[in-house]
Protein backbone atom coordinates (compact mmCIF):
# COMPACT_ATOMS: atom_id res chain seq x y z
CA UNK A 1 0.00 0.00 0.00
CA UNK A 2 2.90 2.38 0.74
CA UNK A 3 4.74 1.61 -2.55
CA UNK A 4 1.38 2.35 -4.53
CA UNK A 5 1.22 5.78 -3.04
CA UNK A 6 4.72 6.51 -3.66
CA UNK A 7 4.22 5.38 -7.08
CA UNK A 8 1.03 7.66 -7.80
CA UNK A 9 3.44 10.57 -5.58
CA UNK A 10 5.84 10.06 -8.27
CA UNK A 11 3.82 9.98 -11.23
CA UNK A 12 1.97 13.22 -10.13
CA UNK A 13 5.09 15.00 -9.91
CA UNK A 14 6.74 13.81 -12.99
CA UNK A 15 3.19 14.96 -15.16
CA UNK A 16 2.57 18.39 -15.78
CA UNK A 17 0.59 20.56 -12.87
CA UNK A 18 -2.02 21.73 -15.70
CA UNK A 19 -3.04 18.36 -16.31
CA UNK A 20 -4.74 18.57 -13.27
CA UNK A 21 -6.07 22.11 -12.94
CA UNK A 22 -8.84 23.09 -14.18
CA UNK A 23 -9.62 24.87 -17.57
CA UNK A 24 -6.32 23.29 -19.23
CA UNK A 25 -6.64 22.59 -22.25
CA UNK A 26 -4.39 19.74 -22.82
CA UNK A 27 -5.84 16.09 -21.10
CA UNK A 28 -3.61 13.47 -19.33
CA UNK A 29 -3.76 11.40 -22.40
CA UNK A 30 -3.07 13.60 -24.61
CA UNK A 31 0.13 15.12 -22.63
CA UNK A 32 1.29 11.09 -21.97
CA UNK A 33 0.73 10.97 -25.94
CA UNK A 34 3.29 13.71 -26.30
CA UNK A 35 5.81 12.38 -24.00
CA UNK A 36 5.17 9.17 -25.86
CA UNK A 37 5.66 10.24 -29.56
CA UNK A 38 9.37 12.02 -28.48
CA UNK A 39 10.15 8.68 -26.93
CA UNK A 40 9.16 6.76 -29.75
CA UNK A 41 10.55 9.18 -32.54
CA UNK A 42 13.93 9.21 -30.44
CA UNK A 43 14.56 5.59 -28.71
CA UNK A 44 13.06 3.51 -31.81
CA UNK A 45 15.31 4.76 -34.67
CA UNK A 46 18.40 4.23 -32.56
CA UNK A 47 17.07 0.69 -31.33
CA UNK A 48 16.72 -0.61 -34.91
CA UNK A 49 20.24 0.64 -36.19
CA UNK A 50 21.74 -0.48 -33.20
CA UNK A 51 19.86 -4.50 -34.03
CA UNK A 52 20.41 -4.34 -37.30
CA UNK A 53 24.12 -3.48 -36.75
CA UNK A 54 24.01 -6.72 -34.19
CA UNK A 55 22.91 -8.78 -36.70
CA UNK A 56 25.15 -7.97 -39.29
CA UNK A 57 28.39 -8.73 -37.35
CA UNK A 58 27.15 -12.43 -36.42
CA UNK A 59 29.46 -13.72 -39.36
CA UNK A 60 32.51 -12.01 -37.98
CA UNK A 61 31.94 -12.99 -34.70
CA UNK A 62 31.47 -16.39 -35.91
CA UNK A 63 34.87 -16.37 -38.20
CA UNK A 64 36.66 -14.83 -35.12
CA UNK A 65 35.35 -17.64 -33.40
CA UNK A 66 36.48 -20.25 -34.88
CA UNK A 67 39.50 -18.43 -35.91
CA UNK A 68 38.77 -18.30 -39.91
CA UNK A 69 42.22 -17.45 -41.90
CA UNK A 70 39.94 -14.71 -43.90
CA UNK A 71 38.36 -13.15 -40.75
CA UNK A 72 39.10 -9.47 -42.14
CA UNK A 73 37.40 -10.00 -45.39
CA UNK A 74 34.32 -10.95 -43.81
CA UNK A 75 34.64 -8.34 -41.62
CA UNK A 76 34.94 -6.01 -44.86
CA UNK A 77 32.06 -7.87 -46.41
CA UNK A 78 30.03 -7.33 -42.73
CA UNK A 79 30.53 -3.60 -42.82
CA UNK A 80 29.49 -3.62 -46.63
CA UNK A 81 26.36 -5.30 -45.99
CA UNK A 82 25.84 -2.31 -43.30
CA UNK A 83 26.59 -0.07 -45.52
CA UNK A 84 24.46 -1.45 -48.65
CA UNK A 85 21.25 -2.17 -46.63
CA UNK A 86 22.36 -6.39 -45.99
CA UNK A 87 22.63 -7.52 -49.78
CA UNK A 88 26.10 -8.98 -48.86
CA UNK A 89 24.82 -10.31 -45.69
CA UNK A 90 24.24 -13.73 -46.89
CA UNK A 91 27.56 -13.68 -48.59
CA UNK A 92 29.66 -13.14 -45.84
CA UNK A 93 27.62 -15.80 -43.28
CA UNK A 94 28.74 -18.42 -46.48
CA UNK A 95 32.09 -17.31 -46.55
CA UNK A 96 32.25 -17.49 -42.18
CA UNK A 97 31.17 -21.01 -43.13
CA UNK A 98 32.89 -22.15 -45.48
CA UNK A 99 36.06 -24.68 -44.48
CA UNK A 100 38.79 -22.82 -46.22
CA UNK A 101 40.11 -25.51 -48.66
CA UNK A 102 42.26 -23.41 -51.06
CA UNK A 103 43.81 -21.18 -47.85
CA UNK A 104 45.22 -24.83 -46.26
CA UNK A 105 46.62 -26.01 -49.62
CA UNK A 106 48.21 -22.59 -49.90
CA UNK A 107 49.75 -22.31 -46.37
CA UNK A 108 49.09 -25.93 -44.47
CA UNK A 109 46.53 -24.49 -42.37
CA UNK A 110 43.01 -23.96 -42.21
CA UNK A 111 43.48 -21.29 -38.72
CA UNK A 112 44.43 -18.00 -38.92
CA UNK A 113 47.74 -16.54 -38.00
CA UNK A 114 46.29 -15.10 -34.65
CA UNK A 115 45.19 -18.73 -33.89
CA UNK A 116 49.08 -19.39 -33.60
CA UNK A 117 50.76 -16.26 -32.27
CA UNK A 118 47.84 -15.94 -29.58
CA UNK A 119 49.93 -15.70 -26.42
CA UNK A 120 47.53 -16.94 -24.15
CA UNK A 121 47.02 -19.91 -26.38
CA UNK A 122 47.69 -23.54 -26.83
CA UNK A 123 50.82 -22.13 -29.29
CA UNK A 124 52.39 -19.73 -27.14
CA UNK A 125 56.13 -18.92 -27.57
CA UNK A 126 56.40 -20.83 -30.55
CA UNK A 127 57.61 -20.31 -33.72
CA UNK A 128 54.44 -20.24 -36.10
CA UNK A 129 56.02 -23.27 -38.31
CA UNK A 130 56.00 -25.29 -35.12
CA UNK A 131 52.51 -24.48 -33.67
CA UNK A 132 50.77 -24.95 -37.39
CA UNK A 133 52.94 -28.84 -37.51
CA UNK A 134 51.91 -29.67 -33.78
CA UNK A 135 48.65 -28.58 -34.84
CA UNK A 136 48.48 -30.85 -37.41
CA UNK A 137 49.72 -33.46 -35.55
CA UNK A 138 47.39 -33.33 -33.00
CA UNK A 139 44.13 -33.47 -35.53
CA UNK A 140 45.93 -36.20 -37.21
CA UNK A 141 46.03 -37.75 -33.69
CA UNK A 142 42.21 -37.24 -32.90
CA UNK A 143 41.27 -38.68 -36.66
CA UNK A 144 42.95 -42.17 -35.74
CA UNK A 145 41.16 -42.69 -32.18
CA UNK A 146 38.54 -41.92 -34.11
CA UNK A 147 39.13 -44.44 -36.94
CA UNK A 148 40.34 -47.06 -33.94
CA UNK A 149 37.07 -46.34 -32.46
CA UNK A 150 35.34 -47.35 -35.70
CA UNK A 151 37.76 -50.37 -36.33
CA UNK A 152 36.96 -51.87 -32.72
CA UNK A 153 33.06 -51.83 -33.46
CA UNK A 154 33.61 -53.21 -37.17
CA UNK A 155 35.40 -55.90 -34.99
CA UNK A 156 32.93 -56.39 -32.23
CA UNK A 157 29.99 -56.59 -34.74
CA UNK A 158 31.56 -59.06 -36.77
CA UNK A 159 32.12 -61.36 -33.90
CA UNK A 160 28.45 -60.95 -32.62
CA UNK A 161 27.10 -62.12 -36.08
CA UNK A 162 29.90 -64.99 -36.29
CA UNK A 163 28.97 -66.39 -32.19
CA UNK A 164 25.34 -65.84 -33.51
Amino acid sequence: MKNLKLLILAISIILPITSFAEGAHKHLEQIIADYLVWVVILLVPVAVIYLFWKIHILPELYAEKVHHPQTKLIQVICIMSIIFGGILWPLAWILAYSKPVLHKMAYGTDKSDDYYLDPDGKHAEKPLSLAIVEDEISNLKEKLDGLEQRRNKAIQSQNKAIVS
